[in-house]
């Protein structure tokens, strides 16, 4: 808590003598595998040796470094990219007095004029400069904050279309506004995505007071809410939002039972959009695609059995395991004891399968762990989203391993789940037409990005220098002396007083490293996915840069997350707001666990609140006390959070002045809302002046130092962390230790056999750290191999995806079109369905090329009685196949036909249906397409084959529009019938092309590797016809006959009416 004394003589900050800290450094041998077999004594004295060359040898190179990346960055493609930049800048920085000298309702009014000059005829870029100069100035009227040069470039990028690259603590967040606001002026809808919902809330709450006073509308899309409320957001013109409520919104809508129950702006839901973080998005979360799940077979009583069956199998006798790509293989004994077990004589067997349920078991128990790839809470097994730290409440793992997992713990087993709709983050972002990005790490994945969304990385440059210091990475032989020298490096930098964060990779690691702490009686903080630390993510953040304060954190602290020397003056005043003023708000306590940290408060220093301050305090708790009783209220808990919250907002909203007459006109009311927004701005100060004091103390002792404990996957990843440190030009420092024993060597079977033989070279002592350029070098080269190990993933499951986002765009526009069409064309698409199964039947029976005594007339016959069913009259059905043969050779010699009043020689002729105009001219419109149709092949037969079509279409079209009109029914009612079924049927249709596409995924996946694309070597043998017709559709611009007659959609609706 903030406003707990500082005690600095307590016992626990008494200096103890450190054990000597021995690191050896590796230099370059001549081979990276070749290492002189000298002993230890020997190699000291050759360092000693060469000491006095030492610093000239350093100076040298500093100095040819400095002069490389000079002439580097002089010679690049950015260099050029960025100066072409200021050119606007150039001139945004013109016609910043002019926009200065506005007033506050000519600054709105810009936003009119801006509206009306696109309407003219004028484009975007050219108001570019002047949007970008009131965007500016109404950020430093509202925010108190002035864009520096370097983030209108940055502004500049994201218009563009690209993705701008800035150092942690450059303000990617206000270089936001620039380019939403320019984009939002032609009333389209731009979309700001960040990666959580708590950094959606807290940019459309900051960012949103630039927009909502320029006469922009500002949504927010948070998890919880109602379709109503979705709908109103995303009908704003910039909406904030997380890239899976986003998808899977996109998803939903796509699913929904009518036009109601839509929350887009369709028919064009997607404009431009701003990703944040857009690496950790396009391309970390790109390696699982979003899906929404229905239940499917209730087969709960065979996973607790299975894992049953799992703890009994042995790895390495029983089943093998590939921790690269968690998959699992069963041996000839494995097999055995397994059927043994379940009394069965093949686990593959199609009436008793087994193997999925003990394969899953397997990768339950190999490959799905405790406390790290997902935690138990409240009987429920909660995935970590292994990038973010975060729990995903509602996330679930597919085909069968959430309910594995569960069965391993005990838990209740939850029903099986099928895939009914599912798109990667690469196919939905790829809908926008103009996509941008920001990050702080995106450059080594320049080319990807290129290849997949055509958008280029550019950097900006800083606004500050950025002098942060990376020191070596320290390999280390045993997981033990890893923990044991992070351990002595975090008591170290207490000693010194300097805030250091501490980055792990699991909530068991991090929690294995707070044990070690509090051995050594270090006073700390913990941020993982527990609830009980979770609970206090601001507060721990708003801490970490504060004197001796220590931080251990999963990846939960490495987006989106800004450490500020001294503490975070804003969280602080906030949190002193709410310990002064919840306990008279209300009665209640959180409702999750809040572990005590009263052992790490006691280490920061007390913030000093004024008199003023005290004295508003005492009123704003005095008053909250009394509002309650006068008013007969009893908050809860959330609702006292959110009145504080409201206050807040308020009081960056509303200048004092406003704030004051809000009191004088309440006063006899209980103004709460404004006391507590003139308090907090009270509070305010004094945490602004305590922060800037103490963040100097801490500059001068060495800023924020961060530990990394294990290198990612990513070096993106690893660089995240490290850029938690020296933001803004502030000093910092960074050092990564790492064991040969970390998960990430293991899991990709790494050769680190020669690190181990260093180190024995060395030292007889293996938890004494190696460090230096060889080190690295070969660590890297292993971490690089990673990065191209998920790349081929992300590629491979791009490449699936492409196939379906051919038909996923067709089904989908076709069901948006069946929803937001009128009821006209809703019975059109059912008389085209009718025509496409009609059009099957006869292609699958008849030749124009052959004669039609050659024409399986039988079986044709046959077909069509049997989708026609009750709806034909006793005449038709009484037709043989003499009699229509008979009919077609007639037709065939005839010269001419009547199309108006059009049916087969002595044949009975078709129902009456076609009465009006409208209906005459649909079923004209049908003959010419029958007409035009070049799917039939060309022969002598074709004008009779065409004939028959379209006497057969319209004997099963007028008959169901007869039964349809003698049913009695409402024709709004059968209109909805008819959208019902259509969509439900088209919606069945896709499930089961999901099902049969994702087996068919999971066969390729041995592929993945294959020099050989895998979509190009399965999928043609494997896929239904209908992908290859769809592809087809694209082009001609109309849905096909095939997939029409695969939904079997006049089976479905003649029912309702028979």
């Amino acid at each position: 808590m903030a406003t707990v004394p500082c005690l600095l003589k307590a016992s626990f900050l008494t200096p103890k003598p450190l054990q000597q800290r021995k690191v050896l450094p590796c230099t370059k041998p001549t081979s990276p595998f070749l290492f002189p077999s000298s002993s230890v004594s020997r190699y000291t004295l050759q360092r000693l040796r060469f000491n006095g060359q030492t610093h000239i040898a350093a100076s040298l190179k500093e100095n040819f470094g400095l002069f490389r990346k000079t002439f580097g960055d002089f010679s690049s493609l950015n260099y050029w990219v960025v100066r072409d930049y200021y050119r606007l800048v150039d001139t945004v920085n013109a016609l910043e007095p002019e926009i200065q000298k506005l007033s506050d309702e000519q600054l709105t009014a810009k936003t009119s004029e801006f509206k009306k000059r696109l309407g003219q005829g004028d484009t975007l870029s050219d108001i570019q400069a002047e949007a970008f100069a009131v965007v500016r100035e109404a950020a430093r009227r509202k925010l108190g904050m002035r864009h520096f040069d370097v983030q209108i470039i940055g502004g500049a990028v994201l218009h563009d279309g690209s993705i701008a690259e800035m150092k942690t603590g450059e303000g990617k967040t206000l270089v936001s506004t620039l380019a939403a606001y320019l984009n939002a002026l032609t009333g389209d809808g731009v979309h700001v995505v960040t990666v959580n919902d708590y950094l959606a809330q807290r940019d459309a709450e900051w960012m949103g007071r630039v927009h909502r006073f320029l006469g922009l509308s500002v949504g927010l899309i948070q998890k919880g809410m109602t379709a109503e409320e979705r709908r109103t957001n995303y009908q704003c013109d910039i909406t904030y939002t997380n890239n899976s409520e986003l998808g899977f919104d996109y998803l939903r809508d796509n699913l929904a039972g009518n036009s109601d129950q839509l929350v887009m702006r369709w028919p064009k839901p997607f404009h431009f959009a701003i990703v944040d973080e857009v690496d950790s998005v396009l391309i970390d979360e790109g390696r699982n695609p979003l899906l929404i799940s229905g239940e499917a077979s209730k087969d709960a009583a065979r996973y607790p059995v299975a894992a049953k069956v799992a703890e009994l199998l042995m790895r390495g006798l029983h089943y093998n395991v590939e921790l690269k790509d968690n998959s699992v293989e069963l041996t000839e004994d494995g097999i055995a004891l397994a059927e043994l077990a379940l009394e069965t004589n093949d686990l593959w067997d199609e009436n008793d399968p087994w193997a999925r349920f003990v394969m899953n078991a397997l990768k339950a128990k190999e490959f799905y762990r405790r406390d790290v790839q997902y935690i138990v809470r409240n009987g429920k097994a909660l995935i970590i989203n292994e990038l973010t730290g975060r729990v995903e409440e509602k996330r679930r793992w597919s085909e069968g391993i959430h309910q594995a997992v569960e069965a391993k713990e005990g838990l209740k087993i939850q029903a099986d789940s099928v895939v009914v709709a599912q798109i990667t983050y690469q196919s939905l972002f790829k809908l926008y037409p103009k996509l941008s990005g920001m990050t702080g790490t995106a450059k080594t994945e320049e080319r990807e990005f290129l290849k997949m969304f055509q958008m280029p990385v550019i950097e900006v440059p800083t606004n500050l220098p950025n002098i942060r210091k990376d020191l070596p990475i320290q390999a280390f032989a045993t997981a033990r002396g890893k923990w044991e020298y992070v351990s002595q490096e975090v008591e170290h930098m207490f000693r010194q007083g300097r805030p250091l964060l501490v980055g792990t990779t699991s909530v068991e690691n991090s929690e294995y490293l707070s044990d070690l702490l509090k051995e050594r009686n270090i006073p700390h903080n913990v941020l993982n996915a527990r609830p009980k630390y979770a609970a206090r993510e601001a507060e721990t953040i708003a801490q970490a840069g504060r004197k001796y304060a220590i931080t251990i954190s999963t990846n939960m602290a490495g987006r989106g997350t800004d450490i500020i020397l001294g503490g975070n003056p804003k969280m602080l005043a906030r949190e002193i707001i709410e310990d002064s003023l919840l306990p008279f708000l209300t009665r209640e306590s959180p409702n999750v666990e809040v572990d005590d940290m009263e052992l790490s408060r006691k280490v920061l220093s007390k913030i000093k609140v004024g008199p003023s301050s005290m004295a508003l305090l005492a009123k704003a708790a005095l008053m909250a006390k009394y509002a309650g009783k006068s008013e007969g209220k009893s908050w809860t808990y959330q609702e006292a959070k959110s009145i504080i919250s409201d206050s807040v907002e308020m009081s960056q909203s509303m200048p004092l002045e406003e704030l004051q007459k809000l009191i004088d006109e309440q006063s006899e009311m209980y103004p709460l809302g404004p006391s507590i927004a003139i308090t907090y701005l009270s509070v305010l100060k004094d945490c602004e002046a305590h922060g800037t004091k103490e963040g100097s103390e801490v500059k001068r002792l060495g800023g924020l130092h961060v530990i990394g404990t294990s290198l990612h996957e990513s070096r993106r990843i690893d660089n995240q962390l490290r850029g938690r440190a020296g933001r803004q030009g502030d000093p910092g420092s960074t050092r990564f230790m790492v064991s040969l024993q970390d998960e990430m060597f293991q899991k990709f079977n790494f050769d680190t056999e020669w690190a181990v033989n260093l180190i024995s070279k060395i030292t007889n002592d293996e938890d004494i750290p190696i460090e230096g350029n060889a080190i690295v070098k070969q660590l890297l080269a292993l971490q690089i191999n990673a990065e191209k190990y998920f790349f081929n993933i992300r590629k491979s499951l791009v490449e699936f995806d492409e196939v379906l986002e051919v038909q996923r765009k067709h089904v989908y526009d076709l069901r948006q079109l069946i929803l937001t069409g009128d009821n006209e064309s809703c019975s059109q698409h059912i008389f085209r369905y009718m025509q496409a199964v009609v059009d099957e039947i006869v292609f699958g029976n008849a030749d124009p090329m052959k004669h039609p005594r050659y024409w399986n007339l039988g079986k044709l016959l046959k077909e069509f009685i049997a989708i026609a069913g009750k709806l034909l009259d006793d005449s038709f059905a009484a037709i043989t196949e003499e009699d229509l043969f008979q009919s077609l050779k007639q037709l065939h010699e005839s010269n001419s036909v009547d199309i108006d009043d059009f049916h087969l020689p002595n044949l009975p002729n078709p129902p009456d249906g076609f009465r009006g105009i409208r209906r005459k001219n649909s079923s004209l419109k049908r003959w010419l397409a029958i007409c035009s149709d070049d799917s039939t092949k060309n022969g002598r037969y074709r004008p009779t084959t065409n004939l028959l079509r379209k006497y057969l279409g319209d004997i099963l079209i007028a008959s169901y529009v007869n039964i349809v009109e003698e049913s009695g029914y409402d024709d709004a009612y059968i209109k909805e019938i008819e959208r019902a079924v259509l969509v439900k049927t088209l919606d069945c249709f896709w499930r089961d092309h999901l099902v049969n596409m994702n087996r068919l995924s999971s066969a390729c996946n041995a592929k993945v590797n294959c020099r050989i694309s895998p979509a190009l070597l399965v999928f043609p043998y494997g896929v239904p016809r209908a992908i290859f017709v769809m592809k087809a559709d694209i082009h001609q611009g109309s849905p096909s006959k095939d997939v029409y007659s695969r939904f079997g959609i006049v089976k479905v609706v003649m029912p309702w009416f028979q």
